[in-house]
């Protein structure tokens, strides 16, 4: 039997859809975090949806979790190698983001 590829931008907004999956791979392009780290960046997001989001990131390899054996347990989130793949995307996602924010309040309403 033949599987039909999924489309690239379906496949893209599987991985990366909604509204938080963006901004933790932003965060983590600048370095390594611990949870609470990304709860301070991201001060919308609710506990259960940063850790559902962190778990879909490592389920797809994007996200490496490393857990330290101290008490209590220290976890860092940091792009896999294979995420690091993903930040040209991400600049160039923000560069669309800060053109259309211009456009959009700077210039005159017609």
């Amino acid at each position: 039997m033949i599987h039909q590829r999924e489309c690239p931008i379906e496949t893209l907004i599987h991985v990366l859809g909604g509204k938080w999956k963006p901004m933790i791979l932003w965060h983590l392009i600048e370095s390594t975090k611990r949870f609470n780290d990304l709860e301070k960046l991201i001060p919308d997001v609710s506990q259960k949806m940063l850790s559902q989001h962190l778990r879909d990131l490592e389920r797809e390899g994007i996200v490496d979790r490393t857990v330290y054996p101290t008490v209590p347990p220290k976890v860092e989130y940091s792009l896999s190698e294979y995420g690091k793949t993903l930040i040209p995307v991400a600049e160039v996602m923000c560069a669309w983001g800060e053109n259309h924010n211009k456009r959009k309040y700077e210039e005159p309403a017609s």
